[in-house]
C-alpha cells in the first residue's frame, strides 16, 4: 500500500485535490487576459497610444488601435514564453527532480504577481515581464502536478487531462480580480495576495510531494512527502518484483524505431523520439490549433469592440460570459482522459503491450480534438454577436481536449523518463508557430482594414492539418495489429509499407 502507517490513501487523495486546486486557482492564469485588458484599458495602461481621429457626426472618435495592438503584443509574448520555456523546465524538472522545478516556478509566479501590484499607466511595460513571469510559473506548476497521475495507475490519463482542464479553467482568476476591480478592489491589492499565496505553494511543495519525481508503473512499497522521503527515490527497474520486470520494460521502452517497427530497445534515446513521425506529427497537431486559440483569445477584445459598435457594457457582458466558461473546462478535460482510458481493466488482444492499447485509445482523442477545433474556427469566423457564447463554449471544450490530449498522448507514446524534455520540447516547438498570431494581427488592424474573416478562413483550413495526427496513430495501430495477427496465424493481414 502506498504510502505511510496506513495513512497513504489520504496522502494520496489530499496530494491529488490541492493539486487540482492550485492549478484550478492559479496555474493558467494568464489566458483568462481578455479579462484583464478590460481593467487594464480602464486604469490607463497604454493610453499614450490612443489618438484623436477624424470627426464623425461631430463627435471626436478616438483611435486605440496602437493600445489594442500593444495588449496583443503583451498576451504574444507571454503566451510565447510560456511554452518556449517549457523545454528548459522540462529539462530542469528531469534533471533536478520536483522540489527544485517548483520552487523555481513559485519564485517566478510571485515575482510577475509583484510586477503587476506595483505597475501603473506610467509603467505599462511592466505588463510584459510580469505576465511571462506569471505564466512560466504556472506552467511549472501544472508539469510538476501531471505526475500525480502516476499514483492511480489505471485512471491516469484521466488525472492528466483533469489537471491540464484545471489549469484552462483558471483563466476566471482574471474574472474574479476584475469583478474585485468593479467593486472597489484595487488591482495592486489582488496581485499582491497573488503573490502572497506563494507561501501555500511551497507548503505544498515539501509536504505533499516528492523530491525527485513519481516514477510509473509504481513501486508497491513507494512513499513519498516531508515524512517519508527516506523511501522516495526509485526507478521501475529497481522495484518491480522480478516476474514483472519484463512486462515492464515491453510497456515502458516499446516504441517505434525511426523506420517505424515496432519492438522492445534497451532504451530509447531523447533524440530517436524527437526525430519519430509520432513526435512530428503530434508538433503539427498542437501547433496549428494552438495558433488557432492563441490569436482568437490575445484579439477577444478588439473583436468585441467590433461586433458590440464599442458599447462598453456589452464587451463586459461577452468577455465575463468568455471568462465564466474558461471555468468549465476543468470539467471537459476529464472527458478526454476517459476516452484515453476506456481501455483500463479489460483483457488487451493476445500479444498486445500496454502501450499499444494506450495508443489505439488515444485515436479518437486526437480525431475528436482536431473536430472540435475546425467547429471552433468557423463560428469565430462568423461576424454574429450572439454565436460568440457558442464560440466560446466550443473554445473552451476544445481547449480542454488540446492541452490535456497533449500530455497525456506524450505520457504514453514515449518513454516517462524522457516525459519533461518531450513536453518542454514540443510546447517550445509549438510556441514558435504561434507567434504568427502578432502578423496576422497586424495584418487584419492594417491591410485588411480590421476586418478578420480571410485571416480566420486561413486558419481554418490550416486546422485541418490536424487531422493526419489521429490517421497516423491509426494506420500504425492497425498495422501492429496485423503483425500480431501473422506471428499467431490467425488470420491473413494485407501488406503495408512501413510507417515512418
Amino acid at each position: 500500500m502506498l504510502g505511510c502507517g496506513g495513512r497513504s490513501g489520504v496522502r494520496r487523495w489530499f496530494t491529488l485535490v490541492t493539486g487540482l486546486v492550485e492549478c484550478l486557482c492559479f496555474a493558467g492564469a494568464v489566458f483568462g487576459f481578455a479579462s484583464l485588458v478590460f481593467v487594464l484599458k480602464t486604469d490607463g495602461y497604454f493610453s499614450d497610444l490612443c489618438v484623436n481621429a477624424t470627426e464623425v457626426n461631430g463627435t471626436q472618435v478616438v483611435d486605440c488601435s496602437g493600445q489594442d495592438e500593444q495588449f496583443s503584443l503583451v498576451f504574444t509574448v507571454a503566451a510565447f514564453m510560456n511554452n518556449f520555456l517549457t523545454l528548459p523546465s522540462g529539462f530542469l524538472f528531469d534533471r533536478f527532480g520536483t522540489t527544485v522545478a517548483r520552487l523555481l516556478g513559485i519564485c517566478l509566479y510571485s515575482c510577475g504577481a509583484l510586477f503587476v501590484a506595483f505597475s501603473s499607466s506610467a509603467l505599462s511595460i511592466l505588463l510584459f515581464p510580469a505576465l511571462t513571469f506569471i505564466a512560466v510559473g504556472g506552467i511549472l506548476m501544472l508539469m510538476t502536478n501531471m505526475q500525480v497521475g502516476n499514483l492511480f495507475g489505471s485512471h491516469r490519463s484521466t488525472i492528466i487531462t483533469l489537471y491540464n482542464g484545471a489549469f484552462d479553467s483558471s483563466a476566471v482568476l482574471f474574472l474574479i480580480i476584475k469583478l474585485l476591480f468593479e467593486s472597489g478592489v484595487s488591482l495592486m491589492v489582488s496581485f499582491l495576495i497573488l503573490a502572497v499565496c506563494g507561501f501555500i505553494h511551497v507548503l505544498r511543495t515539501f509536504l505533499l510531494l516528492p523530491k525527485d519525481k513519481i516514477p510509473y508503473p509504481l513501486p508497491d512499497d513507494y512513499t513519498y512527502g516531508l515524512t517519508c522521503s527516506k523511501k522516495e527515490s526509485f526507478s521501475p527497474e529497481q522495484t518491480l518484483p522480478n516476474n514483472n520486470i519484463q512486462e515492464d520494460k515491453n510497456t515502458q521502452e516499446e516504441m517505434l524505431y525511426k523506420d517505424g517497427s515496432e519492438g522492445p530497445q534497451k532504451e530509447r534515446s531523447f533524440r530517436a523520439c524527437v526525430l519519430s513521425r509520432f513526435f512530428l506529427w503530434h508538433l503539427v497537431w498542437l501547433s496549428v490549433m494552438q495558433l488557432r486559440h492563441y490569436l482568437f483569445i490575445g484579439t477577444l477584445n478588439p473583436m468585441l469592440q467590433r461586433l458590440t459598435l464599442g458599447e462598453p457594457s456589452l464587451v463586459s457582458q461577452y468577455t465575463n460570459a468568455f471568462a465564466i466558461t474558461q471555468l468549465c473546462g476543468v470539467l471537459c478535460a476529464p472527458w478526454n482522459g476517459l476516452i484515453m482510458d476506456r481501455h483500463k481493466g479489460k483483457p488487451r488482444a493476445p500479444g498486445e503491450s500496454e502501450r499499444e492499447a494506450d495508443m489505439r485509445a488515444s485515436v479518437l482523442s486526437l480525431f475528436l480534438t482536431a473536430l472540435q477545433c475546425v467547429l471552433f474556427s468557423v463560428c469565430a469566423s462568423l461576424p454574429v454577436l450572439s454565436l460568440q457564447y457558442l464560440t466560446f463554449v466550443l473554445q473552451v471544450l476544445n481547449r480542454s481536449f488540446l492541452y490535456g490530449g497533449n500530455a497525456a498522448f506524450i505520457s504514453v507514446a514515449f518513454p516517462p523518463c524522457h516525459f519533461g524534455k518531450l513536453y518542454g520540447l514540443v510546447m517550445a516547438l509549438s510556441a514558435v508557430v504561434s507567434l504568427l498570431q502578432y502578423p496576422c494581427f497586424a495584418l487584419v488592424k492594417g491591410f485588411l482594414g480590421g476586418d478578420p474573416l480571410y485571416v480566420n478562413i486561413a486558419l481554418t483550413l490550416l486546422s485541418l492539418l490536424a487531422f493526419i495526427h489521429p490517421l497516423y496513430v491509426f494506420l500504425h495501430c492497425r498495422r501492429l495489429a496485423c503483425q500480431r495477427a501473422k506471428t499467431m496465424d490467425t488470420s491473413p493481414c494485407p501488406p503495408s509499407a512501413p510507417l515512418k
